[in-house]
């Protein structure tokens, strides 16, 4: 478990955290469930964006969310040869981690109110340490499809859906 320290004397309810948390692989999010686990498949089944919403203003101290520019297409990559049925987190996080691992890293950083929406295939991870001055909050709610991209015809794709036949459409 990470231990907080508190810390300030301007704020006496900060808090840093210096510790790793352990849970700050690069991944990208699962997106439907298989009946015993979480899972991510190239349609990008039940999930049609990545929204990163800011509660509280997040700035560098405050560990905010590190991001791959252009990782969805690596993702897409990964992800093709396991069809339908997709992968688990376990198994796609540390292969999107090293096929990403040469794109530029940004950070989710703004205002209280800012939303990101991204590719559901951004691969992405969380930060440390937290040395701001106050807490941050952020939520990531699953921005729902109605059904799994279809990955037939660029020309009446989604945006989104387009980004994903431009990568894999000779691996389907």
């Amino acid at each position: 478990m990470v231990e907080a320290r508190r810390h300030g004397r301007d704020d006496p309810g900060a808090v840093s955290v210096d510790e790793d948390p352990r849970d700050a692989g690069w991944h990208i999010e699962t997106s439907y469930w298989s009946g015993s686990e979480w899972r991510s498949n190239i349609r990008s089944r039940e999930r049609g964006l990545l929204a990163l919403f800011l509660l509280t203003d997040v700035g560098m101290d405050d560990a905010p969310t590190r991001i791959r520019v252009g990782s969805h297409v690596d993702a897409a990559r990964v992800l093709a040869p396991a069809g339908d049925d997709g992968m688990d987190m376990a198994a796609s996080g540390p292969l999107v981690g090293e096929a990403s691992a040469h794109r530029e890293v940004v950070h989710a950083t703004g205002s209280a109110g800012d939303v990101f929406l991204c590719h559901p295939f951004l691969v992405h991870a969380a930060s440390w340490p937290h040395r701001g001055t106050t807490a941050r909050m952020i939520t990531q709610p699953g921005i729902a499809l109605l059904e799994p991209f279809a990955l037939e015809d660029r020309g009446t794709a989604y945006p989104v859906e387009a980004a994903i036949l431009d990568v894999v459409r000779e691996t389907i």
